[in-house]
């Protein structure tokens, strides 16, 4: 048995009944259950239907994602999420580097490595060479003046703990960042590098390896599978951990990142893993 969920942008609701109707009659679907209105909801399939991503692409056209998924253990246990650019709007490394007046050169290396087009560790030095000089200081005023939140993930991190899941931030940025973001949303543990200010960073770098390890070690501590692990990134480090975990969600991924990912969110927000797992918008807590 599968499960078809359709989401779209809170923000600018535009699921209408009558898509949801048509899509539910010609894959031959259960009742239609709305979890928000005008911005999620779902059906039971028997099958997967063959012209699966034909639908998506057209849904895409407007506004709205397809995610078709096995019903049974869909709720998970277990939240793995990348920081920058997934629980943040923003690269901390990025924002660091418009501090220290070389904005356009990082941001260039950043994009490439999140796409894939870069060896990460090689880039990460590369952009913290960049950063020399900047006093500590620094890091402090980038919190508190250029990081945001990104939208549900309140809601995300409340709902689920709530129902007993464990939450880890996992991040191929800097400590400095991710114990302040961990806090805010209640994580229950973070991983990352350290920044050294006389070094530039402490080593291991934590790439794409390390997220695949903490998903293996946070699992077997915790007697769970891998399985009953929902995992959401957006860049080319966070695909091993994506592959692993029981429902990887690339979540306004890079489009080489989200070409290796059956869960695409393009349109909605965090929330939407909330609405995958079968949770409703009167379910939501936080």
């Amino acid at each position: 048995m599968f499960v078809a969920t359709l989401l779209c942008n809170p923000k600018k609701p535009c699921l209408a009944p009558a898509l949801i109707e048509s899509l539910r009659n010609a894959w031959g679907g259960g009742d239609v259950l709305w979890l928000a209105p005008d911005v999620a909801a779902e059906f039971s399939l028997d099958i997967q239907p063959d012209n699966q991503w034909q639908v998506w692409a057209d849904l895409q056209e407007l506004g709205v994602d397809l995610v078709i998924q096995q019903a049974e253990g869909r709720r998970k246990k277990m939240l793995l999420a990348d920081m920058d650019s997934t629980m943040i709007q923003q690269e901390c490394i990025d924002e660091l580097a418009e501090e220290a007046g070389v904005g356009a050169r990082v941001k260039e290396i950043t994009a490439r490595a999140m796409n894939g087009e870069l060896d990460f560790d090689g880039a990460l030095r590369e952009r913290v060479a960049l950063l020399k000089g900047l006093p500590v200081d620094v890091i402090a005023q980038v919190l508190d003046r250029r990081i945001t939140l990104m939208p549900g993930g309140p809601a995300l991190l409340a709902t689920m703990k709530a129902d007993g899941a464990y939450a880890a931030l996992v991040s191929g940025g800097f400590t400095a960042f991710t114990s302040r973001v961990a806090e805010q949303l209640s994580f229950d543990e973070n991983r990352a590098n350290t920044l050294l200010v006389a070094d530039g960073f402490g080593m291991p770098i934590l790439g794409r390896a390390a997220k695949v390890e903490a998903l293996e070690q946070i699992t077997v501590r915790l007697g769970l599978s891998e399985a009953d692990v929902m995992a959401v990134g957006d860049g080319a480090n966070d695909l091993g951990m994506l592959g692993r975990a029981g429902a990887g969600v690339a979540l306004h991924a890079k489009p080489s990142v989200a070409a290796d990912c059956d869960i695409r969110i393009n349109h909605g927000d965090l929330t939407a893993l909330l609405y995958l797992q079968g949770y409703a918008l009167t379910d939501f807590k936080g």
